[in-house]
C-alpha cells in the first residue's frame, strides 16, 4: 500500500495539476496491477516524506494490526480518517458485503481484539434530514443550480444550526468531527474547506424568495391548512463590533438590553399554524409601525400569491387574510392602511377606556388556572367591533403589581410625613413639595390614584401634615383590572373565535423564543450586511425544519420543545466495530447503535427507521 501522485491537465485552461491516490499492488492473471483503494484528491497536503508512514498506518488500522511506534497526532488523525473512508466504501472487490446483513455470517472471533472506532452522532441528524427531504428542500436547491458540494454544504449548514447552533467555524468543526450526517448524504465533510460555509450563506440568501415560497407551499401541502390568519411582529438581534460595514446596523431599543451593541431587526410574517410566510431584515432602529405596510404589501408577491392560479388570486382578493398584531404596530395609520387595502385586522386597542359587562359576557376559556370572559360591542363612530375581555389570571397579576407599588408609595408618604416632626428631616413647605413630586414620578402608576394635600403652618412656613385620599379613575385599567380591549373589522366572528385568534400571537412569541434560544439567532458575529442577513436566513430555514417536525409530533400527542427533543435524541451514534477472526481475517462493521426507547417513540411517531444509515461490512484478508 502506498501513495501515488499523478499529473493531470485541467479541462478549463490546460494547466497541469497533481492528484493523489492510495493504491496497492494486486497480482492478477495478467500480472501485477495497481488497485486504487482511495482517491485522496488534489488538496492532499501531507508532506512527501510522511507518505510511507501514513500508508503503513492506514494498512495497520484496516488489517487490525497493533502499532509498534505511535505516529504523530496529525498523522494518526489522517490515517484514521482515510481508513474509515476505505472501510465505509462500497462495491469493492476486496471483500465488501455492503448492506447485506440478513444472511447469517458466523465466525470465530478473538474478543480481545474488539475495537470500537469513530463514534458519530446520528439520531438528531436522522430526524432533521428526513424533515428536509420531506420538504423537498434538497431537490429545490438542486433546481436552483447548486452542485453536489454546494448542496451538501447547504444541508450541513442548516442542520448544523438545528443541532449545534454556532458560527460557521464551529459548524465546520462539528461537521468534521462530531456528526454522522455525511454518512446519510454520502459526502465527506472532513475534506470540505471552511470557505464553503461562508459561500453557501451568500448563495442561500440570493435565492431567499424562491426558498421561502417553496417551503411554505410544501408545508401547506403536507399539513393541509388554509391561509386565513396572518401574524406579524418584529424582534432584533445584536452583534459584536462597530457595525460600520453593515448598512442596517443601528443603535435602537434592544430586547436583550444590549444597548452597547449595534442591532438589526427581523420582521416575520407567519400564518396561524406558525409557518413563516415571509421575512425581512430591517435596520436596528426600525420603528415597528413603519414596517407593516412594506411586509404586508410583499404578500402580494408572496409564496401564496405566486403559486396560485388566476381564479385563486381573485378569490384571495375577496378573502384576504386577517392580520393580527400587537398594540405596538397597531397605529391609526396602519389601521387606516389595512382598511384601504381591504384587509381584515384584529389588534389590541390603544385607547385607555375600559369597561366590562358581566351580564353580556360569555366564557371563552375556563380551566382550573384561569377563566376568560368576553363581550362584543359595536363602536358606531369607527364601525369597528370592540371585544372587551376579562382574564382572572391577568386580574390577579395586575392587582399584585398595583398593590406592590401602592404599598411602596404609601410607605414613602408615611416616611415623609413622619419626618415633618423629626429633627434633621425635610420640613420646609417648598422642599416637601419637591420631595413629593419625586415620589409621584417614581411611583407614577400608583400616585395617579391618590389625591394628596400638604398642610402648611403660616407662622413657620413649614409643612405640618401630609394628607392622602384614594381616588379611582372610572373606566380605566385601574377600575377594571384584568380587562383589555381588542378591536377588529371582522364582524362575522363570535367572541370565542376573536379571542382565540388573537391568542395566536403567543405562538409568534414562541417562534421568536425558539429562534433566539434554540437556534442561536443572537448574537451575530458577522459584520457585513450580506453575511448578517444570511445568518438570519439560515436560522429561519432551520426553523422551517423544526416546526415541521414538531407539528407532526403534536399530531401524535408529543408536545416537547425542540431543546427537549434534542436531549431525547442524543445518544444514538454511528460506530465502527473491528475484530480479528480465527482464520486471520479482520472484519470491520459500520452501523448505527440501537436507539433508546425514548428515541424509538419519536422515530415511530415520524415514521422513520430505527437504524439510520447503511450497515457496512468489510472483510480484510491476510
Amino acid at each position: 500500500m502506498y501513495i501515488r501522485r499523478t499529473t493531470i491537465k485541467s479541462r478549463k485552461n490546460g494547466e497541469p495539476y497533481y492528484t493523489y491516490r492510495l493504491v496497492e499492488s494486486v497480482r492478477t492473471l495478467k500480472g501485477v496491477r495497481q488497485h486504487t483503494l482511495l482517491n485522496l484528491g488534489s488538496n492532499f497536503s501531507c508532506p512527501r516524506e510522511s507518505w510511507p508512514d501514513l500508508a503503513r498506518r492506514i494498512g495497520e488500522i484496516i488489517s487490525g494490526q497493533k502499532q509498534l511506534f505511535p505516529p504523530a497526532s496529525d498523522l494518526e488523525d489522517a490515517a484514521q480518517r482515510y481508513a474509515a473512508l476505505i472501510i465505509q466504501s462500497k462495491n469493492r472487490a476486496d471483500g465488501i458485503d455492503g448492506d447485506s446483513t440478513t444472511s447469517s455470517d458466523y465466525r470465530n472471533v478473538d474478543i480481545s481484539t474488539l475495537e470500537f472506532m469513530r463514534p458519530r452522532s446520528i439520531g438528531i441528524e436522522h430526524v432533521a434530514y428526513e424533515a428536509l427531504r420531506q420538504l423537498k428542500l434538497d431537490k429545490k436547491l438542486q433546481e436552483l443550480g447548486l452542485n453536489k458540494h454546494q448542496l451538501c454544504t447547504a444541508i450541513g449548514t442548516v442542520i448544523g444550526r438545528i443541532i449545534e447552533p454556532g458560527s460557521e467555524l464551529a459548524t465546520h468543526y462539528w461537521l468534521q468531527h462530531h456528526t454522522g450526517l455525511g454518512e446519510l448524504l454520502g459526502y465527506d465533510y472532513e475534506s470540505m474547506k471552511l470557505t464553503r460555509m461562508y459561500q453557501i450563506s451568500d448563495i442561500l440568501l440570493k435565492h431567499k424568495q424562491e426558498l421561502e415560497q417553496h417551503l411554505y407551499e410544501r408545508q401547506r401541502s403536507i399539513f393541509q391548512f388554509e391561509e386565513t390568519i396572518t401574524l406579524y411582529d418584529l424582534t432584533n438581534t445584536y452583534f459584536e463590533g462597530s457595525g460600520k460595514y453593515n448598512d442596517l446596523a443601528a443603535n435602537g431599543h434592544s430586547k436583550e438590553k444590549r444597548t452597547d451593541c449595534p442591532l438589526v431587526t427581523l420582521g416575520l410574517v407567519l400564518d396561524s399554524s406558525g409557518f413563516p410566510i415571509r421575512s425581512k431584515v430591517f435596520a436596528g432602529n426600525a420603528s415597528e409601525p413603519q414596517t407593516l405596510a412594506e411586509m404586508i404589501k410583499g404578500l402580494k408577491g408572496s409564496p401564496l400569491k405566486q403559486a396560485e392560479s388566476t381564479e385563486q388570486q381573485q378569490l384571495f382578493k375577496q378573502r384576504k387574510p386577517t392580520v393580527v398584531m400587537d398594540a405596538g404596530i397597531a397605529t391609526e395609520d396602519n389601521i387606516n392602511w389595512l382598511k384601504k387595502e381591504q384587509y381584515h385586522y384584529l389588534v389590541v386597542s390603544r385607547k385607555r377606556h375600559r369597561e366590562f359587562s358581566e351580564k353580556e359576557a360569555v366564557v371563552v376559556k375556563k380551566d382550573k388556572n384561569c377563566t376568560v370572559k368576553a363581550y362584543k360591542k359595536i363602536n358606531y363612530k369607527t364601525g369597528e367591533v370592540e371585544l372587551y375581555c376579562h382574564s382572572t389570571r391577568r386580574e390577579d397579576k395586575e392587582r399584585a403589581i398595583y398593590n406592590r407599588f401602592s404599598t411602596r408609595f404609601e410607605e414613602a408618604l408615611d416616611k415623609l410625613d413622619f419626618g415633618l416632626h423629626k429633627k434633621g428631616c425635610v420640613k420646609k413647605y417648598d422642599k416637601v413639595l419637591v420631595s413629593l413630586g419625586r415620589l409621584k414620578q417614581k411611583y407614577s402608576r400608583a400616585a395617579k390614584n391618590y389625591r394628596i394635600t400638604v398642610k402648611k403652618d403660616k407662622k413657620t412656613g413649614n409643612a405640618v401634615r401630609i394628607v392622602r385620599e384614594r381616588k379611582q379613575s372610572p373606566n380605566s385599567t385601574d377600575s377594571h383590572p384584568g380587562v383589555y380591549c381588542l378591536r377588529t373589522n371582522q364582524d362575522t366572528w363570535d367572541e370565542a373565535t376573536l379571542w382565540r385568534t388573537y391568542t395566536m400571537l403567543t405562538d409568534l412569541e414562541a417562534v421568536f423564543r425558539s429562534l433566539k434560544s434554540e437556534l442561536g439567532l443572537r448574537p451575530v458575529f458577522h459584520q457585513r450586511t450580506k453575511r448578517v442577513s444570511g445568518h438570519l436566513f439560515i436560522t429561519l430555514l432551520a426553523y422551517h425544519l423544526i416546526h415541521t417536525i414538531r407539528c407532526q409530533l403534536k399530531m401524535k400527542n408529543i408536545h416537547s420543545s425542540w431543546s427537549d427533543l434534542r436531549k431525547q435524541l442524543k445518544g444514538q451514534d454511528r460506530i465502527t466495530v473491528s475484530m480479528k477472526c480465527q482464520n486471520g481475517e479482520t472484519v470491520h462493521i459500520r452501523k448505527s447503535t440501537r436507539p433508546e426507547p425514548r428515541q424509538q417513540v419519536i422515530y415511530d411517531a415520524l415514521g422513520l427507521s430505527h437504524y439510520p444509515g447503511r450497515t457496512i461490512k468489510k472483510v480484510v484478508s491476510v
